[in-house]
């Protein structure tokens, strides 16, 4: 499906259309889990605004396309269609492991912040973290999603470990939490 048009006034009594056609309130579970990954794909292209590494730039910019399949996928949930390849879950994995190995082991919850970059992507992470609850009610009404969760949770955890990294190379300290 294509848009032809933004303003369709087809929505101005609370439901809206999925890709496939049909007709769901504006906040139904699909209509939810979509508003949050569009909402992780804007606060990564603000964080990606801001990073001058080209080689960081182009891999946040790979996640915001498996984002745009993932909803692609979930709007159109009566179809049999698989845009997000689980080879994008080993990506992520393989970048986990990679930059882990560079750092120290995390011995506390850290506070979110660091440069301007990313205390963006700690925003991103935590964004991720609820499309990922609002992923769950989608799980028992479509067998073939299987892995947007598990990307998801990567995700997050890919964020995370890239900020941490990206934090040490800048020399800035981590702040732990003070119990």
């Amino acid at each position: 499906m294509r848009i032809s048009k933004v303003t369709t006034k087809t929505g101005d009594n609370g439901k809206t259309s999925l890709g496939d056609g049909s007709r769901v309130l504006k906040n139904h579970p699909n209509i939810n889990f979509l508003g949050d990954i569009d909402e992780l794909n804007s606060y990564l292209g603000l964080a990606v605004s801001i990073c001058d590494s080209k080689v960081i730039k182009k891999q946040l910019q790979s996640i915001q396309q498996d984002l745009f399949n993932i909803g692609g996928e979930a709007s159109m949930p009566k179809e049999e269609i698989s845009l997000l390849k689980d080879d994008r879950i080993t990506y992520l994995e393989s970048y986990i492991t990679k930059m882990n190995k560079e750092l120290p082991p995390l011995e506390e919850f850290i506070l979110p912040g660091g440069n301007e970059l990313c205390s963006r992507l700690h925003i991103v992470r935590a964004v991720c973290r609820r499309a990922e609850r609002s992923c769950i009610p989608l799980l028992s009404k479509k067998a073939n999603n299987k892995n947007w969760l598990k990307y998801l949770n990567r995700l997050s955890d890919f964020i995370f470990v890239l900020i941490r990294l990206l934090n040490q190379n800048e020399g800035l300290d981590e702040m732990l939490w003070e119990r």
